[in-house]
C-alpha cells in the first residue's frame, strides 16, 4: 500500500488561496492523520504538486474553469507549498527531467506538474512501477479535477485503487457525482481515513 496525496497546496486548501476548492479545509485533519500514519507505518508517501508559471497553458486571464484556470500554485509562491499538516520530511522532487535511477530509493516523493494529470510528469510512471504497490489510497484535491485524472490513470495501468471520502473535496457538484460513479463502476474502493488508519496500525 501507498499513499497518494493530490495537490494539497495553499491555493487550494485555504480559503485565501487563488483557487479555493470549497470545503477543503475541512478535510485537513483527516489528511494529517493519513499523513502521520503512513509516516509511523514506514509506508510511502507520494504527492502531486502543481508547479505552475505564467506562461502555462493551464493558466489564463480568461478562465473557462473546465481546461484553463487563473494563476494558482506559481512557483516559488506561498500558495504553491504543501500545507503543514500534508508537509513530507523530506520528499525527492521529481520534476519532468529525467530522475536518475539512485534516486528512487526514498520514501517520500514529491511529483511536480503543469497539468491536471500528474502522469504528464515523465517520471510518474516510474515512481509507481518502482513502488509496485497492491494498492494506492487516494487523497486530496480536486475530486472533480485532478484527483479523477490521478485515478483514471491508476485504472489504465491496471491498479487497485481506494479514494478516502472524507479527505477530498471537489469544485462542481456535478462533476464529483459523475466521476465518482465512474470510478465505483471501474471498482475503485470508496472508504474513509479512519478507516485507513485502523489497517495501517492494525
Amino acid at each position: 500500500m501507498i499513499i497518494w496525496d493530490v495537490d494539497t497546496q495553499v491555493d487550494f486548501m485555504l480559503p485565501h488561496g487563488k483557487l479555493y476548492v470549497p470545503g477543503a479545509e475541512e478535510t485537513v485533519p483527516a489528511m494529517q492523520k493519513l499523513v502521520g500514519a503512513a509516516r509511523a507505518a514506514g509506508i510511502a508517501h507520494v504527492a502531486s504538486a502543481d508547479d505552475h508559471e505564467l506562461t502555462d497553458p493551464e493558466i489564463s486571464d480568461r478562465p473557462d474553469y473546465s481546461t484553463t484556470y487563473p494563476p494558482h500554485c506559481l512557483r516559488g509562491t506561498r500558495g504553491a507549498r504543501k500545507i503543514p499538516e500534508t508537509e513530507q520530511e523530506d520528499p525527492i522532487p521529481v520534476t519532468l527531467e529525467a530522475l536518475p535511477e539512485r534516486y528512487l530509493s526514498g520514501r517520500e516523493f514529491l511529483l511536480l506538474k503543469k497539468s491536471f494529470d500528474v502522469f504528464t510528469n515523465p517520471n510518474a510512471d516510474r515512481v509507481l512501477e518502482h513502488l509496485d504497490p497492491d494498492e494506492i489510497v487516494v487523497f486530496g484535491v480536486a475530486t472533480d479535477v485532478c484527483d479523477d485524472a490521478s485515478i483514471r490513470g491508476f485504472l489504465e495501468r491496471g491498479r487497485k485503487v481506494v479514494f478516502v471520502e472524507d479527505a477530498a473535496r471537489g469544485l462542481d457538484e456535478a462533476r464529483v457525482a459523475t466521476c465518482t460513479s465512474a470510478w465505483r463502476d471501474a471498482g475503485v474502493e470508496f472508504t474513509t481515513a479512519e478507516r485507513v488508519i485502523s489497517s495501517l496500525s492494525g
